[in-house]
């Protein structure tokens, strides 16, 4: 976690600057992306809660995720993404969410390649999705892009004022 260290830093940084709380939900990920915020001394003052919701029981009791879209699409899709992202938001008091769902490895998940990751990133301005293919390149390498990809993806929206 030390080479996101810096971005993660950026990130507690902003989001103090501009009074903005951050809550994740994670999965692929299990809670590396509230540890890599956690890190930075002070995040206490922006950093709300994590969700690790790895299973389909836990996406759906945490974060209201729809069984039926679990069903139909699997935890790696872009309604999963979107559903875990908006169910931060509702269950937590912070001001943006962001949320991950991937296949980090080794191998795919059914028809989902190792290294695809859906995110979703949610505040009162609305829901948006994002899609990732990291490729087969390890599954610590997929996380550790996944975070990243994360903190960058929130310190773009803080930073721009979209929350």
């Amino acid at each position: 976690m030390i080479g996101h260290f810096d971005l993660a830093t950026q990130v507690v940084q902003a989001a103090k600057a501009r009074g903005v709380t951050i809550a994740t939900a994670e999965s692929c990920t299990g809670g590396m992306i509230a540890a890599a915020l956690t890190d930075v001394a002070g995040s206490s003052s922006v950093f709300d809660r994590g969700f690790v919701t790895y299973s389909y029981p836990s996406k759906t009791e945490m974060l209201n995720v729809s069984e039926q879209l679990l069903n139909e699409f699997g935890a790696v899709s872009e309604p999963v993404a979107r559903q875990m992202a908006l169910g931060a938001l509702a269950a937590s008091s912070a001001d943006i969410t962001i949320a991950v769902t991937g296949v980090a490895g080794p191998g795919a998940d059914g028809n989902k390649p190792e290294g695809l990751v859906w995110f979703g990133l949610a505040s009162a301005s609305g829901v948006e999705t994002r899609e990732a293919n990291y490729g087969a390149i390890g599954r610590d390498n997929v996380r550790l892009a996944t975070v990243e990809t994360a903190l960058g993806w929130l310190l773009d929206e803080i930073t721009l004022d979209k929350v």
